[in-house]
């Protein structure tokens, strides 16, 4: 039998768990799992089967975990995101917040390419990609 990962007791079991459970990005759903299962004495590939991650990626984020604590189970990829220059201006986003409140142009559901189309129209770009069509949708409606 493989040998158990130590985890710093950064968090405690239940701590993590309310983590994984209240988590807003399924990814880092996955890597707070992950520990969850871990700290409950699982060894680092069977949590890593269990959550559907590469075994190399796993032994990555005990070992950033263990590191630097629960700062580094966050998303890296959306702290890169919101330091990118927004497409939209404030007034933009204010319009599209509107927008977002009524069907789409074409009366079905607001989508993340339907976004990125309004995007691209409203600031004259050639193209906006649907995942940053997206990213408003979700950014926005919350709001």
């Amino acid at each position: 039998m493989p040998p158990k990962a130590e985890l710093q007791t950064h968090l405690t079991v239940d701590q993590l768990k309310t983590r994984y459970r209240q988590a807003d990005d399924i990814s880092e759903a996955r890597r707070w799992q992950l520990l969850h299962l871990v700290a409950q004495d699982w060894t680092i590939k069977r949590a890593a089967q269990a959550v559907d991650l590469n075994y190399d990626y796993a032994k990555d984020i005990i070992r950033r975990y263990n590191h630097a604590g629960p700062d580094a189970v966050k998303n890296r990829q959306q702290r890169r995101q919101s330091s990118a220059r927004s497409l939209l201006t404030e007034e933009q986003q204010q319009e599209l917040r509107q927008l977002l409140r009524e069907p789409a142009p074409d009366g079905g559901d607001w989508s993340g390419p339907k976004v990125a189309q309004w995007i691209a129209e409203k600031t004259g770009r050639s193209h906006v990609w649907p995942q940053r069509g997206w990213d408003y949708l979700k950014r926005l409606s919350k709001e």
